[in-house]
């Protein structure tokens, strides 16, 4: 279990963005022998086969093409984004007095108050200007940079009585003292190493410095920035790494933009697993629908574990622990997209591999927010289960989950994509071994 944390701390660690969060997982594809596929090349695939692709820098699908019989996908899918502040294009503020500020945005929906009075930096992807044209870099000024300071409550006396805040007034970031305008312009062509002149713009978020840790009694608990979702992302593709081959095509997709609802070009609600899947099937002379047909996918984004100090928001039933195992997640309204037999078949391939499974539906009156696997579904109809891990204080700059749970979603990962799952025709799924 140490081990399995600190390499999650690790990913976490080195993806302070959704760029170099897909850029790891794609470095870590390529080492174990995976080819980089272009979306604007013709593709050439085979069996035996092991391949991705990347669209924007910060999602990307990866792929193995079986040897011998085989029938439809089985997917698992995650996310490279967390809540964050993004930095606007004209991104600094001069003053009051002889401050420096930057200029930022809410990016999701955040717990605004957590990024107060911590040691913040700098990272994302900068457009630049080279002699062939305009190419992406990925940047990380990677120092102690920024605080956005609180007022003290000789200031504010209401500041413990509940407040709201204002991103703009009360979430600014300060750069420094007397700086000159033009510092943050200058750090950020240093850290794509190109003259100021040839940087032409960037995709740039802050992000809280301090690592990740394992923490409790006995580290039994996971400690960090950005768990919501690379705790599941690092799983499942982990999972997929491992896995032996089982009756359909293996994919793991990590989608950007679900935190602002998915609706682009590299989220879960534009074309790229679409297009990804129909590229396949055309590549291999298989037809779509049949494929599709006989596919599942395994959606895994976090979920709401019991509050401590706070258990009446949990509703009764449903009420997942932290290290009590895979959360398989339940909404009437179809936020998640589990249905009986999905959440069946997905609990008992769990069963069968000995991983515990938690279940999970929002409080009636506290309706919770939608995720992968409903969103892909009106682009692609698979078979879907929502599933996560139990964490606390989400969309928090620190979350905190099991250490455990890590390594139960690894295994259930792996046992999904090892077993040949066929329709039954009457609106169940076979489970069997190749």
């Amino acid at each position: 279990m140490k081990e399995v944390t600190q390499a999650l701390l690790d990913l976490i660690a080195g993806s302070p963005s959704p760029f170099h969060a897909a850029a790891n997982f794609a470095a870590a594809l390529e080492a174990a022998g995976y080819r980089r596929l272009r979306e604007e090349s013709r593709w050439q695939l085979q069996g035996g086969g092991r391949y991705f692709v990347e669209r924007n820098g910060s999602a990307l699908i990866a792929f193995r093409v079986p040897e011998g019989e085989w029938q439809g996908f089985q997917l698992t899918a995650a996310h490279s984004d967390s809540p964050a502040f993004k930095l606007k294009p004209q991104g600094e503020l001069a003053g009051p007095e002889n401050y420096l500020r930057l200029n930022a945005e809410p990016y999701g929906g955040m717990l605004m108050a957590t990024w107060l009075d911590r040691p913040l930096s700098v990272a994302g992807r900068a457009a630049v200007r080279t002699a062939a044209g305009v190419a992406s870099r990925l940047v990380n000024l990677d120092r102690d940079l920024l605080v956005i300071p609180s007022v003290a409550i000789h200031m504010d006396r209401e500041a413990n009585r509940g407040r709201t805040w204002d991103p703009k007034t009360d979430l600014t970031p300060v750069l420094g003292l007397g700086t000159e305008k033009g510092t943050l312009r200058r750090l950020v062509a240093e850290a794509a190493a190109v003259p100021e002149e040839d940087l032409l713009g960037g995709d740039l978020f802050l992000y809280v410095r301090q690592p990740g840790t394992a923490l409790g009694a006995n580290e039994e608990l996971v400690a960090g920035p950005r768990l919501d979702d690379l705790q599941c992302a690092f799983a499942c593709f982990h999972g997929f790494l491992e896995a032996g081959q089982g009756g359909g095509a293996p994919v793991f997709c990590l989608f950007d933009n679900e935190e602002v609802g998915s609706a682009t070009r590299q989220g879960a609600d534009g074309t790229f697993l679409q297009e990804t899947l129909g590229r396949i099937c055309a590549a291999l002379g298989r037809e779509d629908p049949a494929e599709l047909a006989a596919s599942v996918m395994v959606s895994a984004d976090n979920a709401h574990a019991v509050h401590p100090n706070h258990p009446e928001y949990a509703d009764c039933g449903h009420r997942p622990r932290l290290n009590g195992g895979v959360v398989v997640k339940h909404s009437a309204s179809q936020r998640y997209t589990s249905d009986a037999v999905s959440a069946a078949l997905f609990t008992e391939l769990c069963r069968r591999c000995g991983v515990p499974t938690q279940v999970f539906a929002n409080r009636s009156d506290l309706p919770g927010g939608s995720t992968l696997g409903n969103i892909s579904n009106t682009h692609v109809s698979l078979t879907t289960v929502d599933v996560g891990l139990a964490q606390l204080a989400m969309h928090s700059a620190w979350e905190t989950a099991g250490a455990e749970d890590t390594e139960h979603l690894l295994r259930a990962a792996r046992a999904f994509y090892e077993a040949a799952l066929r329709p039954d025709g009457q609106g169940g799924w076979e489970i069997g071994s190749r």
